[in-house]
């Protein structure tokens, strides 16, 4: 049962970061053409894109094989099982949300492609949320690691 719930977690995340967020972002955006954005763009918006997805998923393996769970609530429930120590080392040095930041850099990708004013508020909304969702998990993760966390935080950046 607690594999199944994990593997649904992950399918819905994917579900709602891979193809969700890009529909909703193509729909405000009127539903343009999604072909001939020209060279410069289109390659712009596949190294986006792939380095997103890259890192995400990266991390979300590294996370799963290192820290044997996921730092994944959703506004205080969880998602996935969580970690078992505070990660720190992998692609945990870079920021404190290497997940999400992946994502960001997907969806900024798909902006690109887009082009359009409502694509890019719609980012900014989900950036938003996701932000809200980040000082949450935060809040957990100082009762979980206390001192730990705190000094993870001073020396490296959320984002």
């Amino acid at each position: 049962m607690k594999q199944l719930r994990e593997v649904i977690g992950y399918l819905l995340g994917g579900l709602l970061f891979v193809l969700l967020m890009p529909t909703v972002m193509w729909l405000a955006s009127g539903m343009p053409p999604l072909v001939h954005i020209g060279a410069l763009r289109a390659s712009l918006t596949g190294l986006l894109m792939l380095g997103g997805l890259t890192l995400s998923v990266y991390t979300i393996v590294y996370m799963r094989r290192r820290g044997k769970g996921n730092p994944m609530d959703a506004f205080g429930h969880e998602v996935a099982p969580r970690t078992q120590h505070l990660m720190t080392d992998g692609p945990y040095r870079i920021n404190r949300n290497p997940m999400l930041t992946g994502t960001l850099l997907y969806l900024a990708g798909v902006v690109v492609w887009l082009w359009t004013w409502p694509a890019l508020v719609v980012w900014v909304l989900f950036f938003v949320v996701m932000l809200l969702q980040v000082l949450s998990e935060e809040r957990r993760l100082r009762r979980d690691f206390g001192d730990e966390y705190a000094a993870y935080c001073r020396h490296t950046r959320r984002f």
